[in-house]
């Protein structure tokens, strides 16, 4: 499983400063005492991986945060994220993402611009792929996303989208599943999307960092038009994301979160299916080792911030993947872990991941899992 370590910031400061400045670093990122502010604030980590496929990768992670009204305690914290990543075999992969909240939260911005030249793990079509049917794919992948969210009234949000998603595909090793798979992976050169979307949210939140009460809700629809023809994907895609947060102390919250994805359409390439496991929904698996025209997850986190700077969480979850009409609980695949929490900013939320999620022990195979060090919460 390839699986990009970001160093912990503490880690790269005693590393890299002099005797004197560690302390005084050292003490600033043990400290108990909250910034309000509201200034600009920068962080950058380093990005060190490796896998066979890719060899060494290196590369930052960077986040911005801000606040577009000072003045305004209520107007929430907007971000920037970028990850730029090289690899010695001539690879990288490089985001920015903007989330942008106006003054008084009157407006929310959100956008994607990526760029991917990576290879990836292919296991097939399905809710049963098995491991070893691995198959490295080279993939180049361009996204552009924007999506501009309008308040109707207080915690009531409608938004519009547009999203282009362009892919191209190659297999290194031609002979595995990805040539003889059959007619379930369609499309296996790439292609190209064009989204419209539409979408509803509902967000009671306290915040939209840290969330410890409120709940969120959005449901969205994109429909792809067949502006680009032969193989290309023209349909629709459902998706639904509802969280709850309720506290239960001052330094305890749970949160509960569920989620439905439903590609549907007449040609519907492998590379748009959705997809099981990430480093927020269903952590413990690869990213893609299950893939099918719809997805349904659930999963719980209980969080406890003992520190202003520091907290653990426990997480446990179920989900699938399935074709139209085979729905079944009896499929569901389980999801479970720990973390650890370091708060970059105490009073903003803003925090460094690190979880270690275990998923299914299928037959003659390890159990899946994963570990994954992240900016932010996974919901």
């Amino acid at each position: 499983m390839n699986i990009i370590r970001f160093l912990a910031a503490l880690l790269f400061v005693v590393s890299f400063s002099t005797a004197y400045g560690q302390k005084k670093l050292i003490d600033k990122f043990l400290s108990n005492s909250t910034d309000s502010s509201r200034k600009e604030r920068f962080l950058v980590l380093p990005a060190l991986g490796y896998a066979q496929e890719t060899g060494l990768e290196i590369g930052i992670v960077s986040l911005t945060s801000f606040y577009t009204e000072k003045t305004d305690t209520l107007t929430r914290s907007s971000n920037i994220s970028a990850i730029a990543t090289f690899t010695t075999k001539k690879q990288f992969n490089l985001v920015l993402r903007p989330d942008i909240w106006s003054p008084n939260n009157r407006y929310h911005y959100l956008g994607e611009i990526r760029y991917k030249d990576f290879p990836f793990n292919f296991y097939g079509i399905g809710n049963r792929t098995l491991e070893a049917d691995e198959d490295v794919i080279i993939q180049k992948f361009i996204r552009v996303n924007a999506e501009v969210e309008k308040q109707i009234r207080k915690g009531i949000y409608t938004g519009v989208s547009l999203d282009y998603e362009h892919y191209r595909y190659s297999d290194k090793e031609p002979g595995g599943i990805y040539e003889t798979g059959g007619s379930l992976i369609r499309d296996k050169d790439g292609g190209q999307a064009l989204f419209l979307g539409l979408s509803q949210i509902i967000d009671t939140r306290n915040t939209n960092t840290y969330s410890t009460r409120g709940v969120y809700v959005k449901a969205s629809y994109s429909y792809a038009p067949d502006f680009f023809g032969g193989e290309n994907f023209a349909g629709s895609l459902l998706k639904l994301d509802f969280r709850s947060f309720k506290s239960y102390s001052p330094k305890s919250v749970l949160g509960i979160n569920f989620v439905y994805q439903s590609l549907q359409g007449n040609k519907t390439p492998f590379y748009l299916y959705p997809q099981l496991g990430n480093d927020q929904v269903m952590r413990g698996y690869y990213t893609g080792r299950y893939r099918q025209q719809n997805l349904m997850a659930a999963q719980a986190e209980f969080r406890y911030r003992f520190m202003p700077r520091f907290g653990l969480a426990g997480f446990a979850g179920a989900g699938n993947v399935y074709t139209n009409g085979s729905f079944s609980l009896e499929d569901f695949k389980p999801s479970y872990g720990a973390g650890f929490r370091y708060f970059v900013e105490p009073s903003r939320g803003l925090t460094i991941r690190l979880d270690y999620a275990y998923g299914e022990k299928r037959r003659g195979e390890e159990r899946q899992k994963g570990f994954y060090l992240s900016l932010a919460e996974a919901f």
